[in-house]
């Protein structure tokens, strides 16, 4: 789902990109920047069992740490979050007056969260880095005997997600029906 000046460059999406694919590292599934937001999208993330759940964004605010724990524990998987580290030489033009090639213009603050909401890489708002964490996949199945918001704690006797993974067309055309031939026969004059 493009976002604000987004929706200059980027089309919508379709419910064909939400999936989960099984790797020799688990289940990883992706839900980029401000849909990680989107209540039920994540939930169709955990249906799916994803176990590595990949959050790249540039939201830098300081919100977005609390969120990802949420998510974290909510699905019981370990999130990686990528965020952006961009300086004003990065790109973003000819720095105006008082800027420089150093500018900071979107701070970066990656982080890995365990399934319980633990943070094993913080948020590092100091430049570009590489950071990395050993996770123990286990701890997921700890996490959902615990709680499973798709599992036996998902209540299906009140609630139902029902989700579209068929591509989608941006155009679609529908035909009228043909009309009856109106023309008249030689003979009918």
């Amino acid at each position: 789902m493009p976002t604000a000046m987004e929706r200059l460059v980027w089309g919508f999406g379709d419910g064909s990109t939400i999936g989960v694919t099984e790797t020799p590292l688990g289940r990883i599934g992706s839900v980029i920047c401000w849909e990680n937001y989107m209540p039920l999208l994540r939930t169709a993330m955990y249906a799916q069992g994803v176990e590595l759940y990949c959050a790249p964004t540039v939201d830098d605010r300081d919100t977005w740490l609390p969120t990802m724990q949420t998510i974290a524990m909510e699905g019981r998987c370990f999130v990686l979050s990528a965020v952006q580290y961009f300086t004003q030489g990065d790109g973003a033009g000819t720095p105006k007056a008082g800027e420089t090639a150093h500018n900071v213009l979107i701070r970066g603050g990656s982080c890995i969260v365990d399934p319980f909401g633990t943070v094993l890489v913080a948020p590092d708002f100091t430049g570009e880095t590489i950071k990395i964490a050993e996770i123990d996949r286990r701890q997921i199945v700890r996490g959902k005997y615990d709680l499973d918001v798709v599992g036996h704690y998902a209540r299906p006797d009140v609630f139902k997600l029902s989700v579209d993974t068929r591509p989608q067309s941006a155009v679609t055309f529908e035909r009228e029906p043909a009309l009856p031939d109106q023309t008249i026969s030689p003979t009918e004059n």
